[in-house]
């Protein structure tokens, strides 16, 4: 039986892929048929393609233990390199509904964008190989076709896991990720996974690159129906599939409208507090928002530590890696949060002949402690006497939001000229 999402009327349908696996175009559109796109009605508009000598059809398949659908095309032999305009004549001659077809021609323009600056050749003289074949067509145009199908409006994804190594195209022998996924991807959040497989293929990055409007958890929504697209081939330590979820977007319904963070934990039981205070210094460093560490009572009544970090979702690997570097934990945890932190600005104070920067808030005014350190040391005057100095000296210059209009004047100061 053919499921489709249930959608709330005024509500957004929103598509988040989840590429751990990276993302290639029939996992991709594998995952969308595992999701409830009805294949008759995805044929029906592929079939308006002027591409006779291809079929698609849908297999069950395992990956990790994980129930998925393989996206199959099968195509006679196809040693016709297209070109960008030669693809664009098919799609336009195809009379698909406006989606699909915006959609697939944004991302044939994005490869041949890609592609042209690789080669050095204009977008409209670009010829696709593997791009171009049968397969990659009707992955794109399907992929399109299975969102039109399951009445997506927005598209989000996780960040996207790539391999490692060298890996074969019909130009040879390229490093892994290919140099066309990298640029494909260009201004999303990726990362390396050891393994020679190429995990992510130009068309899945050219699908992602195009049509995703953001990167990160899982958006809020109300979710309505999800699936896993399998990979071609089993993974020893990894699903070699990629996930889709669809749902209702709460997104500015006050449900989870928050900046996405991810909170990243360990639990320590033999470290020193020089190591703590390192671990910080370097997590910090490394981007995170905050770094912070709890005291707790562990397993058989041990002392320990939990060391926290606070950072954006597409730095989670990074901050993975410096939090097991610097303790030597055996394990790091992550949870998905958010957080809605309040507009801020700087602004400077005079205290004694000294600057003190100001970090500016709705509801107050915090002088630096780094300033409020350094004044001291230099007038001689307390810490407490420089921080209280520095609150009124900005107290005379106005609430903070009478200063976010602008620089506020002291009551002596003179008139500006």
């Amino acid at each position: 039986m053919t499921r489709h999402p249930r959608t709330n009327a005024g509500r957004p349908t929103v598509a988040w892929f989840h590429c751990f696996a990276g993302i290639a175009g029939d996992m991709a559109l594998g995952s969308l048929l595992d999701a409830g796109a009805d294949l008759p009605s995805v044929l029906a508009l592929l079939e308006r393609l002027p591409l006779p000598g291809w079929s698609l059809s849908q297999e069950d398949a395992l990956r990790g233990g994980i129930a998925c659908t393989r996206a199959v095309v099968s195509a006679r032999d196809d040693v016709i390199v297209r070109t960008h305009a030669h693809i664009v004549g098919l799609v336009a001659e195809a009379r698909l509904p406006d989606r699909v077809a915006e959609r697939s021609l944004a991302v044939f323009a994005t490869l041949a964008t890609v592609e042209g600056r690789l080669h050095r050749r204009a977008p409209d003289q670009v010829h696709f190989h593997e791009v171009g074949g049968h397969d990659a067509i009707i992955d794109i145009v399907g992929t399109a076709a299975a969102l039109e199908v399951l009445g997506v409006d927005e598209i989000a994804a996780s960040p996207v896991a790539t391999g490692s190594g060298m890996v074969r195209s019909a130009h040879g022998l390229l490093p892994n990720p290919s140099p066309a996924v990298v640029r494909l991807l260009e201004g999303a959040p990726t990362y390396g996974r050891d393994t020679t497989v190429e995990l992510t293929t130009p068309t899945g990055a050219a699908l992602l690159g195009t049509l995703a409007r953001s990167f990160g958890p899982m958006p809020p929504m109300e979710v309505a129906c999800s699936g896993f697209g399998a990979g071609s081939h089993e993974l020893d330590d990894l699903p070699n599939c990629t996930q889709v979820v669809v749902g209702s977007s709460l997104a500015g319904t006050g449900t989870g409208d928050g900046q996405p963070v991810s909170v990243l934990e360990a639990n320590l039981d033999d470290v020193t507090g020089e190591q703590l205070a390192h671990a910080v210094a370097r997590l910090l460093d490394a981007g995170a928002h905050d770094a912070w560490v709890t005291p707790v009572v562990m397993k058989k009544g041990r002392p320990g530590h939990v060391l926290h970090a606070l950072g954006d979702p597409s730095h989670l690997e990074i901050l993975r890696q410096v939090m097991m570097a610097t303790t030597g934990t055996l394990g790091v945890r992550a949870l998905g949060a958010q957080r809605w932190p309040a507009a801020r600005q700087m602004a400077e104070v005079e205290v004694a002949g000294e600057q003190v920067r100001m970090k500016v808030g709705p509801q107050r005014a915090k002088p630096e402690f780094d300033d409020v350190t350094r004044v001291a040391a230099a007038t001689g005057l307390a810490p407490h006497e420089v921080t209280s100095r520095a609150e009124e000296a900005w107290r005379r210059r106005g609430t903070p939001s009478e200063d976010s209009a602008g620089p506020q004047r002291a009551p002596n100061d003179p008139e500006p000229a």
